[in-house]
Parts: C-alpha cells; sequence; structure tokens
C-alpha cells in the first residue's frame, strides 16, 4: 500500500503508517531496527531496492531522506516536507518512508527523523554515496549505534578510507570493508592448516579499490609482515599470495565468481567467492549492532601507508605500486594473528593525496 503526503508533517507521517497497517491487516508492528538512508534522487531506488531486499532478512522500517535543498535563494527559504509512506508487499516486509525535504528543512533532517524512529530499536544510518566528513559528529549520526558508509563511491576512495580512519568512533563501518568478508575467512580458513612461518604476502586487485587495501592493511596487521600491492584488470580483488618456507598459498579469482585455492603439498580446489550485491553487504551489517573491532585496528593501522607512486600509464596490467611493511618491532605471525583482535596504535593515518580516475565496484 502506497500513501502519498505532500506538505506534511511527521506527525501525519506516523498516523498514516498506522492506516496502511490497519488497511492491510497488520497492525502489529515486528520490526527489529530503524534503518535511515541518506541518498539523493539519482541513488535513492538502488539504495532504497537494496535496503528493501535487506529487510527480507531484518524486518525494519527504512527512512530515506531525500534532502532537496534548492537553487534559488526563495526555494532555499522555503521549508517543506513530501513523503511517501510503503506498507505490504510495496516495502519488503517492513515499512518504508520516503522523506523529500525541501528549502531550509534540508538542514534539520533529524527534526524530522527522530519523531519517526521505532521506539526502544536500534538506528542504523546508511550513506550509499557521499557520507560526511566524521559520521558519528553528524546530526542524523548522532541519533545511531551503527553507521556505514561507502569509501567505493567516493571520487577519491583511498583519501576516504583516510579519512574514515581520522574520524573513527565505536559503530562506524565502511561496505569496502565488508566486501573482503569472504576474502578473510577463506584466508583464515587456509590458515588454520598446518603451514610453515609466513614471510610476505601480495595482494592484487582494480586500481583505486578500497577493498583491495583494507585486504592488504588487514594481512600486514594480522600476520606482521610486508605486504605488496599489485593491480590488475579486475574486477575488483583477483588473487591473494602468502609466501611460507614450503612454498606459496594462492587464492585467486580472475573472474569475480569461482576462485581457487592452492596450498604446498595439497591439490588445488575450486571454491565459491562471487561478488556479492549491496543487499547482502547491507544484511551482513545489520546481523551485528555492535562495533567492529577488527575494522577500527585495520583502518587506523596503515591507511598512511599507501604511497602515491603507482602504475597510471604502465601497459603492464599487474604492477606493484606499493609495498606494506608492519612496525619495526612487530613479530611475523601465523594463523593465530590473522583472525585474533589487536590493538591499533595510537599514531593516526594520514590520507593518501592521489585522485582516483574512477569509482570503485563491489570486491
Amino acid at each position: 500500500m502506497r500513501i502519498d503526503l505532500t506538505d506534511t508533517t511527521s506527525s501525519r507521517i506516523n498516523a498514516g503508517l498506522i492506516e496502511a497497517r490497519r488497511a492491510i491487516g497488520t497492525p502489529a508492528v515486528g520490526m527489529v531496527l530503524t534503518l535511515v538512508i541518506v541518498t539523493d534522487e539519482g541513488s535513492a531506488y538502488d539504495a532504497l531496492k537494496a535496503a528493501s531486499d535487506a529487510s527480507r532478512e531484518h524486518p525494519s522500517r527504512i527512512l530515506a531522506v531525500i534532502k532537496r535543498p534548492g537553487r534559488s535563494p526563495r526555494d532555499r527559504a522555503m521549508a517543506r516536507l513530501d513523503a511517501e509512506v510503503l506498507v505490504g508487499s510495496d516495502s519488503g516486509t517492513g515499512e518504508t518512508v520516503v522523506l523529500r525535504m525541501h528549502g531550509e528543512l534540508a538542514n534539520h533532517a533529524e527534526s524530522v527523523v527522530l519523531p519517526l524512529l521505532l521506539p526502544d530499536a536500534p538506528v542504523v544510518v546508511w550513506w550509499p554515496e557521499e557520507s560526511p566528513d566524521k559520521p558519528a559528529e553528524d546530526p542524523l549520526g548522532r541519533l545511531a549505534q551503527r553507521r556505514i558508509t561507502d569509501a567505493a563511491a567516493a571520487e577519491d576512495p583511498v583519501l576516504a578510507l583516510g579519512e574514515r580512519a581520522a574520524a573513527y568512533a565505536p559503530g562506524d563501518t565502511d561496505l569496502a570493508w565488508t566486501r573482503i568478508t569472504p576474502w578473510r575467512s577463506m584466508l583464515a580458513a587456509a590458515l588454520d592448516q598446518k603451514h610453515s612461518r609466513i614471510v610476505s604476502a601480495t595482494v592484487e586487485g582494480e586500481a583505486y579499490n578500497p577493498s583491495t587495501e583494507l585486504l592488504a592493511l588487514w594481512l600486514a596487521d594480522r600476520l606482521k609482515v610486508s605486504v605488496e600491492r599489485k593491480v590488475s584488470d579486475g574486477p575488483g580483488i583477483t588473487g591473494v599470495q602468502l609466501v611460507t618456507a614450503d612454498g606459496e598459498i594462492r587464492l585467486d579469482r580472475a573472474d569475480g565468481l569461482l576462485a581457487e585455492l592452492a596450498m604446498p603439498g595439497q591439490p588445488d580446489r575450486h571454491v565459491a567467492l562471487k561478488r556479492r550485491e549491496t543487499s547482502e553487504l547491507i544484511a551482513e551489517e545489520l546481523r551485528r549492532l555492535d562495533p567492529d573491532d577488527i575494522y577500527r585496528s585495520t583502518v587506523k593501522f596503515g591507511v598512511g601507508r599507501l604511497t602515491d607512486s603507482g602504475p597510471q600509464d604502465s601497459e603492464d596490467p599487474v604492477e606493484s605500486i606499493e609495498v606494506i611493511t608492519p612496525a619495526k618491532d612487530a613479530k611475523p605471525a601465523g594463523a593465530a594473528a590473522a583472525k585474533a583482535p589487536a590493538k591499533a596504535p595510537g599514531k593516526k593515518a594520514a590520507p593518501a593525496k592521489k585522485a582516483a580516475t574512477g569509482k570503485g565496484t563491489s570486491s
């Protein structure tokens, strides 16, 4: 069921939600959280579709905040709220309210969102495209227990990672980190088996892909070894090699669907490692609302180690652009270090300066 409300208020929207639930015969509210999406008209459809699909696993009230401050002085001086209320088959398993804030109201979105939050339920804020420099200090971010950004949508993804590290607060996370969960799980499982000490590692992936950078930083932080970052044609991350005294542990994925795992003394095997949709990434993030200490440790560990040198104009599709090294007093570690949390160094990472040529994609 869909209800259109023009020049409305938060109280009328709440009344519209109650009316819509009664009309479809489901007056009981069984939602577990409120998901606030801060987006624009161009990205609203894709973001709402992903959130609606994720709500099948996490029934939630979805509030889409679309700010339209206006271009002329007259438009900027006005304040109007338009809303669409979607309940039932039009909104997955929860409720959706699309809020279009015009004029001066766009600068006070929290005053509209606050009365619409589910009582006694967690709040998650997601910025699919542009995000504030300090999400935890944003007026909407202050309402949330969990704040989701996406460095891959930034013009300079590596610079965005530096900003995430500098402004990190408990509850922050990024979809560039969520995308490498299958890679981290597969590599940790491979290291659970008996092997000799790891001496170095290499990560291959598309240029300016923040997930590739985060995977390299995670390995350097966990294993305390030098990690070489190489550029490939993609899609996303294409391979990881861990060098041991007995040989190489390799996880290669050339097509974005199926990966090949090779280990010394064992036959090669194929493993499913497909690139996931945004709805799957959001559903994963909604499974846990506590601070992600491993993400904090990784992003603070080494974003400042990402260098400016790179083969932008190289004809070689795979060429080394940087080496990430751990601290001098760090000791090499094995399988346990790849999974166990570690304290982040006190020094904050400095963002890289190179500008990206395009937006990142799923890894």
